[in-house]
């Protein structure tokens, strides 16, 4: 079986589910409960949680095959741009995620990812199945934070991530989770490594579930994360370079441009929408429906892209505390 988000089947026609804002990725899972305990994932090897969750988003499972074809369809029909299978590590896992690419490559030329914590070796695997895309999770930006919140191995993630980068130019992306401990100093500069080995950054706000053992943390101020996510854009359009940026305390301080010239570039909302692979909107993946929206799954209206400079702004002039 293969896991479907609850967003996705409704799009894929496998089952019929209300919602507010349709993925425009086909968002697929291989396995259930992984071999590492990531503090703050519900798959985590002894998380307490459902084991039908990731992040806030439940995943009923399907068979390969009719899932296939359901994104084959959706594909064709326009529902949607772009499939991800998210893998869990698990003792079939690569022979279980090379089926589900050669499975849907088959029957259609839909853009395809995988994220997967792996090798060199195994990110090459994938690539040949058939995948347009791997995602190489780091999630922590430095080794104190990846110690406390996902075990060791930071340097060799890191390392893999530039072996990668530099084998499959163009073809790398990684995951960045913002509020697990770290400074927007060394938010920053990990988002600028990643930008300068030509690897794409998709960006999280942590998001504390029911069940792990970060149930009881709070996600970043709103604000913060908007600073942040302004600080990415900039670095990824090329505006402004974590070396230019200004810290204090680790705190982030000024974008490394005049504000009056930072407006105008942030005037979209394109900076606060959900980022990384091209048409991955990942829908409530941070939010609750009617909450706070960390990554806009659509583009923002002008009133929406107003507060959340606004937010990034106070952020970068000292008038929230730092948490």
């Amino acid at each position: 079986m293969i896991r479907v988000s609850a967003g996705t089947a409704a799009v894929l026609s496998l089952k019929q589910s209300k919602m507010e804002v349709a993925p425009t990725t086909a968002y697929l899972m291989c396995g259930t409960r992984c071999s590492r305990q990531c503090a703050f994932c519900a798959q985590g090897r002894d998380a307490k949680s459902r084991a039908d969750l990731l992040s806030r988003v439940t995943w009923p499972a399907f068979d390969p095959a009719v899932t296939a074809d359901g994104v084959a369809r959706a594909y064709r029909e326009g529902g949607i741009r772009r499939a991800c299978i998210q893998v869990v590590l698990y003792p079939d896992f690569l022979k279980d995620t090379l089926l589900a690419v050669r499975e849907i490559k088959q029957r259609c030329d839909v853009p395809l990812c995988v994220s997967v914590y792996g090798s060199f070796d195994i990110v090459g695997q994938i690539f040949d199945a058939g995948a347009d895309g791997v995602t190489v999770p780091i999630d922590a930006v430095s080794e104190d934070v990846y110690a406390k919140t996902k075990g060791p191995g930071f340097e060799s993630a890191v390392s893999t991530i530039e072996a990668c980068a530099r084998e499959f130019p163009g073809r790398i992306g990684t995951h960045i989770v913002i509020g697990l401990g770290e400074t927007d100093e060394a938010a920053a500069r990990m988002i600028q490594r990643m930008y300068d080995l030509g690897v794409r950054v998709g960006l999280f706000s942590f998001t504390p579930v029911k069940g792990t053992p970060l149930e009881d943390e709070r996600p970043p101020p709103l604000e913060r994360y908007r600073a942040v996510q302004a600080a990415r854009f900039l670095m990824e359009r090329g505006h402004s370079r974590a070396e230019r940026m200004v810290f204090s305390g680790g705190r982030l301080f000024g974008f490394g441009l005049d504000e009056a010239r930072v407006v105008p570039l942030l005037c979209t909302g394109e900076a606060f929408e959900t980022c990384g692979c091209p048409d991955c909107n990942r829908p409530y993946y941070n939010e609750r429906p009617g909450g706070a929206m960390y990554n806009y799954p659509r583009p923002l209206t002008e009133a929406e892209a107003r507060q959340a400079i606004s937010e990034a702004i106070s952020w970068i002039r000292g008038e929230q505390a730092f948490v």
